[in-house]
């Protein structure tokens, strides 16, 4: 027996004690998918067979299998389960999570049962107890279904059981596997002429029979249609936009999902009882004129057609009247009672129609969310989400969204068909104002979902932290689009003097399979972030003023004279870039120098006061330590080890001193930029390196005294010469006090990989480290640094800057974009190494 368990699913085994139930779960289901009675037990109690212990036991078992549910994970329950009481439980976690509920009963002879307890010594219990169970369970047997389980499969012989082959079946409304591309299209109703013509502007070729009706329509891209429900009911040619939308589903070359007047119309086709009102009555009066196949034919397509799908690895979501993350990929009664018909307030309005909940309002889930049902005069984005019904039948137009492109394309009605109960203007629904950002958005514990690293969590006190920064220090929030991430050291060195090396950083890309690096020179500055507009930005961004120049943390570098003035020559600089990037705006990674314009103050009160007293006190120590030997004391090894110590405050002062020098206004600063991170509808992550730093070069050559070039030298990891000539080309750039190099994959984006790695010269790290860190034991001590958390708030960090440059891009309003900048300030506070 082939038994078909939904791959999201509470499974309950039924059956007698000695039935074979923790053994039937061993062969066929994964260790810990099954929760077991007996395990729990011996969690709560010390022992499996404590009987007095099973309401802890079961109050922990439910416990954890809520949390499988609520992740989406198939969970067997092994138990007797053979009273309605516990098995009533199982169903409600089932309904609480909208997972389906099965039932496996293990119907096993009573001789059977007692004779397989009697061979076990933890099993004292008498055979009445098995006939009890038994008992229970026939008495069961007949209502399993009724109780809620969704399927019951019952084994009455070991034959059976050995026979049994358990297969995890996704549920229909999986369509993950499908990407795409999609054409989503909006409620049709009836409206064959405008889903014609919409289709052809979509692209479609139309497929007609010897009458010249529409049977079916491809795309020669391979494109896909989508209808989100309510094809039927109110329209001119309901049985038309069956036809067609009937062939372009059995062809593959679309997908359907139900609509509330599906639903609807099924029921009144199959004799039901149904109020024959918004329109039903003229789709039974133009089917009546079809001919019985072709009723039949459509009252199957109809009831066969499944709530919600879930495409594209669940980057998008399509239903007839949307859906909150929770229900997607559930299925419940309440999964299907929303995708069909929304959740209303219980009001009614002045037009006498219910009052829809805006769920859209407070959606924040990962995929995007597409559906109808509530007609709008015009397609718009809230949240991720968009309603394509755009009221063709009412005199409105056809909407579709092609996807991935998110591109809307609309017909006009031809005209209008229905009028509508109430005017379709009254339909638009009240929305979050896209540049309004709410507290609610960053305080307490965040998920923020990215395409490249998942699911990345921002816990409570990390968020804290932030927004006093964000609310106290930070540009406005309309120019903070990117954060940039922290950058990992490379593998620590084990060469005698070193602590980082790039002998690491080749090996380690090379071990990660990237080929091809690109080392680019460390400039001796901060961190800038550049958003230069063209023109004003008050078009694009909705704030005055020509961008913004800020550092790590979002404080802007300068006063407003001095970034307009900064801005007003980067401007200048790009000007071959507009036309050829096609915006009128770009955001740039950049380098700003010298560090003292930002850090002056952490020169002059930390670095220069600990250089001063080493000074005066070691040379002073080493005077005294002179005269000593001199005279013969036996000093000479604490006067070397003195001596070294003053080398190293000497090496110390020299190298924070090559980050001060003095500026007026913009005379001395220098920019270096070496990424171009977005412009209008772009980002360029996928964008070799060796293209950014062509277009830095070309902002040099435009204006030298400002823009500074990045040097940098491709290598081939597979090639011994040329990483040696990498490691030569390090060791000449920190041996002239140089601040080292960053190595980076030459492509860019390199999923899976460090971004990049920093290799810092030996001289320069006594700035982090400290004057005496190249001494040996303190060497030693420091080559115990664990990198792991530090690359991995690299990733996390670099993952949730590209969410906010791909938002960006796509248009999404700002507080989506802002939650990824926001959580990189707050991963800042995460307890790592600040010298890695």
């Amino acid at each position: 027996m082939k038994l078909s368990i939904p791959d999201m699913a509470v499974v309950a085994l039924v059956g007698a004690s000695g039935s074979g139930k923790s053994t039937f779960a061993h062969k066929h289901f994964a260790r810990t998918q099954v929760l077991s009675s007996d395990f729990f037990r011996g969690l709560v109690a010390d022992d499996e067979n404590d009987q007095s212990a099973s309401a802890a036991a079961f109050d922990a078992l439910h416990y954890v299998a809520g949390k499988r549910l609520a992740a989406g994970k198939v969970t067997v329950i092994d138990a007797t389960n053979v009273q309605r009481t516990p098995r009533g439980q199982l169903i409600a976690l089932a309904k609480q999570h909208h997972v389906l509920p099965v039932a496996i009963v293990l119907d096993m002879p009573e001789g059977l049962c007692i004779e397989r307890n009697a061979a076990r010594p933890d099993r004292d219990f008498g055979a009445h107890v098995i006939r009890r169970h038994r008992n229970d369970l026939r008495k069961s047997l007949r209502s399993l279904e009724k109780e809620g389980f969704r399927r019951v499969y019952v084994l009455r012989t070991p034959e059976e059981v050995k026979a049994a082959e358990v297969v995890i079946e996704p549920l229909l409304n999986d369509k993950r596997s499908e990407t795409g591309p999609f054409d989503v299209i909006g409620d049709v109703h009836g409206c064959r002429a405008e889903l014609e013509e919409l289709l052809g502007t979509l692209g479609y070729v139309l497929e007609r029979d010897v009458e010249g009706r529409a049977v079916g329509a491809s795309h020669p891209e391979g494109r896909k249609a989508l209808f989100v429900g309510d094809l039927v009911d109110r329209g001119p040619d309901t049985p038309g936009v069956l036809r067609l939308a009937m062939g372009m589903v059995e062809t593959g070359n679309a997908l359907c999902v139900c609509g509330n007047h599906e639903q609807k119309l099924v029921r009144a086709l199959r004799g039901r009882k149904v109020r024959v009102t918004h329109g039903l009555a003229e789709s039974l009066d133009q089917l009546g004129a079809e001919s019985e196949e072709f009723r039949k034919r459509a009252e199957k397509f109809c009831s066969d057609l499944v709530a919600h799908y879930v495409l594209d690895d669940g980057k998008l979501v399509v239903s007839h009247a949307g859906l909150p993350e929770n229900y997607h990929g559930r299925a419940s009664g309440a999964v299907r009672s929303f995708a069909l018909y929304g959740d209303t307030t219980g009001e009614t309005d002045e037009y006498g129609l219910p009052v829809r909940y805006p769920w859209a309002n407070d959606y924040r889930g990962r995929a995007m969310v597409l559906y109808g049902h509530t007609p709008t005069p015009e397609a718009e984005w809230v949240n991720g989400t968009m309603c394509l019904d755009t009221g063709c039948v009412f005199g409105g137009k056809l909407t579709a969204l092609r996807y991935p492109e998110r591109e809307v394309v609309s017909v006009d009605a031809h005209k209008v068909w229905y009028e509508p109960v109430r005017p379709l203007v009254a339909q638009v629904a009240t929305q979050r104002e896209p540049d309004v950002l709410n507290l609610d958005d960053v305080i307490g514990r965040r998920i923020v979902e990215t395409e490249h690293h998942g699911r990345i969590t921002v816990r409570e006190e990390q968020a804290a932290a932030a927004i006093e920064v964000m609310s106290r220090f930070a540009v406005d929030p309309r120019w903070l689009l990117y954060l940039p991430p922290t950058m990992s050291p490379t593998a620590t060195s084990a060469l005698p003097g070193m602590l980082e090396h790039p002998a690491e950083a080749f090996a380690g890309y090379r071990s990660d399979g990237v080929r091809h690096v690109v080392c680019e020179e460390k400039h001796m500055g901060s961190r800038a972030v550049v958003l230069v507009c063209r023109d004003d930005g008050k078009a694009r961004f909705g704030i005055d003023g020509g961008g913004a120049v800020h550092t790590r943390t979002g404080r802007s570098f300068f006063g407003p004279d001095l970034t307009e003035q900064l801005l007003d020559r980067i401007r200048t600089a790009a000007t071959g870039l507009w036309d050829e990037l096609k915006t009128d705006w770009l955001l740039l990674d950049t380098e700003l120098m010298p560090w003292s314009a930002k850090a002056a103050g952490l020169i002059m009160q930390q670095y220069a006061p600990v250089g001063a007293a080493s000074s005066v006190a070691l040379d002073a120590a080493i005077t005294e330590l002179s005269k000593a030997d001199a005279r013969g004391v036996d000093v000479a090894e604490l006067l070397a080890k003195t001596q070294s110590r003053a080398n190293n405050a000497d090496g110390y002062r020299q190298a924070y001193r090559r980050y001060y020098w003095p500026t007026e206004g913009l005379d001395g600063v220098k920019l270096a930029p070496f990424q171009v991170l977005a412009a209008e509808g772009q980002t360029f992550a996928t964008r070799p390196h060796a293209w950014h730093l062509e277009i830095a070069d070309r902002l040099a050559a435009a204006d030298p005294s400002l823009f500074t070039t990045t040097k940098r030298l491709f290598v081939d990891t597979d090639d011994e010469q040329a990483v040696a000539k990498g490691i030569e080309w390090w060791e000449e750039m920190t041996g002239s006090g140089g601040e080292g190099m960053v190595v980076k994959p030459a492509a860019n984006l390199v999923e899976k990989v460090q971004p990049g790695v920093k290799v810092r010269g030996r001289e320069y790290l006594r700035i982090i480290y400290g004057p005496d860190y190249t001494e040996h034991h303190h060497l030693a001590r420091l080559r115990q640094r664990n990198l792991g958390r530090k690359r991995s708030l690299a990733s996390r960090e670099y993952a949730l800057g590209l969410e906010a440059l791909d938002r960006v891009a796509r248009g999404e309003p700002l507080w989506r974009v802002h939650e990824c900048v926001f959580a990189v300030l707050a991963l800042e506070s995460e307890p790592v190494d600040p010298r890695l």
